[in-house]
């Protein structure tokens, strides 16, 4: 580490260069050969799957998605007026002409099933021959304009629907509000406007080459459309934080007398090795998502963990270059006079300011601080065990856009669930069991919270099946819990019930269907990737540190953060408390995959902290021995880069719930909780106590596992850990700067 930090030291020139072209040649290529993002699920051996499957070897014109144009009229014009049917039917012929439309159901002619029953809102079905992960983001605002062609003074036109959606702005959260904070919080801490730049620099030219490679990635691999603004939302905090780590060692160690080489030197070979360890905890975790076989999470895995690791890398790589040209104006001006009158001095030496003194707190009284922030946690946490994985429906998308605008028209004029409909795909080896059919579709209709079915569709017959198509409207919105309880009934006792002894298969199907399915595999695979992820983490903290203890409790009290995390999601999203706050829409199930990604990331962002914190505290233990006066020191010495560290992610995280999206809002708000609880509450509070109770207990570790395992430091120049098992570590113990 020392070696690559003077390295970039003394050939600044060439890393700075090295950096900016490698942002260049990315952008460049991203903005040339374009991005391919796309929301693709693929869930095998389940019925929505086979479902679809179904539809596109029988019927590929109908297999793809199902968009609803809305028409919607005012000052006492109905839809079925001549002029208002005329410009309706010039503009579904327009509809009908673009690319990969293959088939409109209009609502013309009156009566219709597709006319409200006060005359002022009425629909069309348009159905495209693929999935909506196939059109590009161009042809789905081409789709949108033409059936807003028709709008005018007395009719409202609106579009609801995957591609529907896809053709709406994107919003970047508050990316730019999160920097312009996390400038301000740099600022205050460092006092210096070339130390508060450097962190900023660093990692946007880090996040800015890592995005321009994932757009490139995006034609090999599938990536969700919001995977740029989660690298933004993840990289941004992880990124200054890095930094913000290094750049205080090196000015610790320029105010001890350093000269700049050494200090930055030193700073690398000391905070870098536990940013490096750090980060590669927070890809472990985040690759882990691998383990739970889902493909949609594959792309967003790796997008995260690249956007980790260039903003790692450019902390160890591109920052020491940066400092190198800055040189001592790192420091402030009230650090530089300190300097010049008094002399070189250790850094956190001393026993006044609030850490010192709070450290003391905890050391005197470990129980009390410890049982008042477990209350906390738990007391948060509490709504977690209401947790209820979906997707949310277009019902909570912004009011502006065309999705929510037709949602809301379609529950008026017609019921809620008439944005999610249910297809029940129905084969047989032979002709068409009509009677079988007819039965389905009648019992299927008598269900409470059922409010139209359409009668049977026999599609073309396929390698000697016949397929039918069902399409069932619910009563209740896709996102509501009851229409889930739907899906299962129908699948559970309707279905066997209606075809039994029919030779008749039925697949129930349709979006609603797919995101059910999505959150039922998410929830039963779960269970490995927290196990896994959590082992592979006590390992390596096992590796590091030399303690049972120490990785136990570490990984205890990362599920109390995210446990807390989930119970601020739960109220705020699921409960609606304060959702006009955070202007969520309405209360709605949480994003299937969040629990995954939420946990992956946090679990690494905790385990940053832990690193940081544990790892000075074993520096004191190696030096004296002396456990409370290690936990003494190591508190006070870095409770004030860790809570300003940790201010800065809960700022940029927190600026992404301005964000237009649904599942970004969540995002930001559940990161920013998460990290909120974790650094404030567990690691300034409950970890610290639990280290004072278990005394010596803490760095225990068996003498077979010792041997067998290797060893990994992050502070090179101190005693291997395991060096003083049975007693303090000889005095005058090197001389250190504190981390």
């Amino acid at each position: 580490m020392k070696a690559i930090a003077r390295w970039c030291v003394r050939h600044r020139l060439i890393v700075v260069l090295v950096w900016l072209g490698a942002l260049i040649a990315t952008s460049a290529l991203s903005q040339l050969v374009g991005t391919a993002y796309s929301n693709t699920f693929s869930l095998p051996n389940t019925e929505s799957t086979q479902a679809l499957s179904l539809l596109e070897s029988a019927a590929p014109n109908v297999a793809g998605d199902r968009e609803q144009i809305v028409l919607h009229t005012t000052n006492g014009t109905k839809v079925t007026d001549p002029a208002v049917q005329a410009s309706v039917d010039a503009m579904l012929a327009k509809v009908a002409a673009v690319p990969h439309v293959s088939t409109i159901a209009r609502p013309y002619p009156p009566p219709s099933t597709q006319i409200s029953s006060d005359g002022t809102t009425a629909f069309a079905t348009v159905t495209f021959d693929t999935q909506s992960q196939n059109i590009s983001t161009a042809l789905a605002k081409q789709f949108v304009a033409t059936a807003q062609t028709a709008q005018g003074p007395d009719l409202q036109v609106a579009v609801a629907g995957p591609v529907a959606e896809s053709a709406d702005r994107q919003s970047f959260g508050g990316s730019l509000l999160g920097i312009i904070l996390a400038g301000v919080v740099l600022l205050l801490v460092f006092g210096s406007v070339f130390a508060m730049a450097l962190p900023l620099l660093s990692a946007l030219a880090s996040l800015g080459t890592a995005i321009g490679l994932i757009g490139l990635l995006s034609h090999l691999l599938k990536m969700p459309v919001f995977s740029t603004q989660l690298v933004l939302l993840i990289g941004l905090g992880v990124g200054v934080d890095y930094a913000l780590f290094i750049v205080t060692r090196h000015r610790q160690g320029l105010i001890a007398g350093d000269d700049v080489e050494s200090s930055i030197a030193n700073a690398v070979n000391t905070s870098g090795r536990a940013v490096l360890f750090a980060g590669i905890i927070v890809c472990i975790a985040l690759l882990g998502m691998f383990a739970l076989g889902v493909s949609f999470l594959y792309g967003l895995a790796i997008a995260a963990a690249i956007g980790v690791l260039f903003t790692m890398v450019a902390a160890l790589t591109l920052l020491p270059a940066f400092l190198g040209f800055i040189g001592p104006r790192v420091l402030s001006r009230r650090q530089k006079k300190e300097l010049a009158a008094n002399g070189p001095r250790v850094v956190g030496a001393g026993t006044k300011g609030f850490w010192p003194r709070w450290a003391r707190f905890i050391q005197d009284r470990p129980v009390l601080p410890a049982l008042v922030a477990l209350i906390i946690i738990v007391v948060v946490a509490l709504p977690f065990f209401s947790l209820r994985l979906g997707s949310s429906d277009q019902g909570n998308d912004p009011a502006s856009t065309t999705t929510r605008q037709a949602f809301d028209l379609l529950a008026s004029g017609f019921g809620a669930g008439f944005n999610g409909p249910l297809l029940l795909v129905t084969v047989n080896s032979g002709q068409a069991d009509r009677q079988a059919l007819d039965r389905l579709a009648v019992q299927v209709g008598r269900q409470p919270d059922v409010s139209r079915v359409n009668p049977p569709v026999v599609l073309p017959a396929k390698d000697g099946k016949q397929v039918s198509l069902i399409t069932v409207y619910p009563s209740s919105a896709p996102q509501d819990a009851s229409t889930t309880d739907l899906i299962d009934h129908i699948r559970q006792q309707t279905i066997p019930s209606a075809v039994a002894g029919t030779g008749v298969t039925v697949y129930v199907g349709g979006n609603t269907a797919i995101f059910a399915d999505f959150a039922r595999v998410l929830t039963s695979k779960l269970p490995l990737f927290i196990g896994l992820v959590v082992a592979l983490s006590f390992l390596l903290l096992a590796v590091v540190f030399r303690s049972i203890v120490i990785p136990l409790t570490a990984a205890a009290m990362n599920l109390l953060s995210i446990g807390a995390a989930f119970g601020v999601l739960v109220a705020v999203f699921q409960w609606g408390w304060l959702g006009s706050v955070f202007q969520v829409g309405g209360p709605g199930p949480i994003e299937a995959f969040l629990p995954v990604m939420m946990f992956a990331i946090l679990f690494g962002l905790s385990m940053d902290y832990e690193v940081f914190l544990v790892s000075r505290i074993q520096e004191e233990w190696l030096t004296s021995g002396d456990n409370r006066t290690a936990v003494r020191k190591g508190l006070a010495a870095t409770g004030k880069s860790i809570t300003a560290a940790a201010l800065i992610m809960i700022l940029v995280f927190g600026s992404f719930i301005l964000g237009g999206q649904r599942v970004i809002k969540e995002f930001g708000l559940g990161l920013a909780a998460g990290i909120l609880m974790d650094a404030l509450v567990i690691r300034m509070a409950i970890v610290p106590s639990l280290m004072l109770l278990f005394g010596k207990a803490n760095w225990w570790f068996p003498g077979w596992l010792d041997r067998i395992l290797p060893r990994i430091s992050v502070d090179p120049d101190l005693p291997p850990p395991g060096s003083f098992p049975d007693g303090p570590a000889p005095t005058g113990g090197p001389d250190h700067v504190t981390t």
